[in-house]
């Protein structure tokens, strides 16, 4: 048996071992890099831990621990607050507010993790204070970071771009972000309907208070929504979350340190996980004692279920896996079926691995299905780069990582962990092959 199939059925036996029993996939996924990488593939113990993404690590890490200090000193509820405050009090608002700052940062060309490590934090703060499905506004963020991640502009769409046309493919820049926009926002709605969005638009934040209410009106007064603080009276006007509060110097500092993270990591291309750490740092060294539990705040569990599983992504890599299954795809005598199983590769390896690495080597490799008659590039190279990059709601890659990472203390880590673990199975199961029938095969064989 070749290294190629020991690496695709150790990585289907992690995941059923790691789904059916309460033990940390990351875990198993080192055991399962160690036997696979030096008896299939004779490395030594260094070249199988080269494939750990330390930039991923790093980027949780500080990520986990700059908001852990902020949750410390109140700054994450100071922005909720006033984040509250500009939608009007429309609860039901505020997800999609969330999505689509996401998509604008990542339209403009900031990585889409950078942008989720950015406003996952917020949002999940968001949820934890007025009820908000936690799963709906993290799945909500990552849509929207790669909603807008394949605009002309954006890091997934220059790579996408630029090597269609090293490969002499038809480039369509526009058909590929505006596919790529809408399968997201699609996405976005069904979420929105099935985990309760329609419930949140009849609340809003009481003026001057914190408290969630319902708007309908009862008896000349508001009802309290869910039961969550008390009934306001009708024709009570004012700002929401307008209560009077000092904003502490430590809060303003924090709130620098965010914007100083941003402008950093966006504008001048830096790691966002040095650039995180670095404000934690300097935070931290400024309250020592206030946030010295801090450091027990970041995501340990989090942290190492994704070394492990990027550590055996790089062995399945290495292996020839992905190679294996596409080139096996492409040749294939019917080219739309070749496309449907490209499709399904990109989203099953990216769930796993990074889509900024696999959509260079995806593409070359669907040029013999492309050469077919009836398969049009631009509407094949979309398919794939959706379906390599709408998995990353997984809680193994970056962006589905983070969010997880983030949960609001309303939910257990395991419970959450669950949630979007079945999330990212029903996408990765369903979402190639609806983003297949959508765009490849309408133009087939035409």
């Amino acid at each position: 048996m070749g290294p190629e199939w020991v690496a695709i059925i150790a990585l289907v036996a992690l995941f059923a071992i790691g789904t059916a029993l309460p033990i940390n996939m990351g875990a198993l996924a080192y055991v399962a890099a160690w036997l696979v990488g030096t008896y299939s593939l004779n490395l030594d113990d260094k070249e199988i831990l080269a494939g750990v993404s330390g930039d991923l690590i790093l980027t949780l890490i500080g990520v986990t621990y700059l908001f852990a200090i902020a949750r410390n000193n109140g700054t994450v509820d100071l922005i909720v607050t006033q984040a509250v405050r500009a939608v009007g009090g429309r609860v039901a608002l505020i997800p999609w507010v969330m999505f689509a700052v996401t998509a604008l940062l990542t339209g403009i060309g900031a990585a889409s993790p950078a942008a989720c490590a950015i406003i996952g934090p917020i949002a999940l703060g968001f949820a934890g204070k007025y009820k908000i499905n936690p799963l709906m506004m993290g799945m909500f963020v990552v849509h929207g970071a790669q909603g807008g991640g394949f605009s002309p502009i954006s890091i997934y769409g220059t790579i996408t771009n630029s090597v269609m046309r090293d490969n002499g493919l038809e480039v369509g820049e526009m058909t590929l972000f505006l596919s790529s926009l809408a399968v997201n926002l699609i996405m976005a709605s069904i979420l929105f309907v099935l985990l309760g969005g329609r419930q949140l638009m009849s609340q809003r934040i009481v003026a001057n208070s914190d408290e969630l209410v319902d708007s309908l009106h009862t008896g000349g007064a508001q009802v309290t929504a869910r039961g969550y603080g008390t009934s306001a009276p009708t024709g009570t006007h004012g700002s929401p979350g307008t209560n009077p509060r000092r904003v502490r110097t430590d809060q303003i500092l924090t709130l620098f340190a965010f914007v100083g993270v941003a402008v950093v990591a966006l504008a001048f291309d830096k790691n966002i996980g040095f650039v995180s750490i670095t404000a934690a740092v300097v935070l931290a060294m400024l309250a020592p004692h206030e946030h010295k539990g801090a450091v027990n705040q970041i995501a340990w569990p989090t942290v190492l279920l994704v070394a492990g599983v990027s550590t055996y992504a790089a062995i399945l890599t290495e292996a020839g896996s992905p190679e294996f299954v596409g080139k096996w795809a492409a040749g294939l005598g019917a080219a739309i079926v070749g496309a449907l199983i490209l499709c399904y590769v990109g989203g099953i390896v990216s769930a796993f691995a990074s889509s900024t690495a696999l959509l260079p080597i995806i593409i070359p490799i669907a040029l013999p299905i492309i050469a077919e008659h009836g398969i049009s590039a631009v509407a094949l190279v979309a398919a794939l780069a959706i379906s390599s990059t709408i998995v990353d709601v997984s809680p193994f890659s970056t962006n589905g990582a983070l969010m997880l990472a983030n949960r609001p203390d309303t939910i257990g880590e395991q419970v959450y962990y669950k949630q979007i673990l079945t999330y990212s199975v029903i996408v990765v199961a369903v979402g190639p092959l609806l983003v297949w029938a959508a765009l490849v095969l309408p133009g087939w064989g035409s």
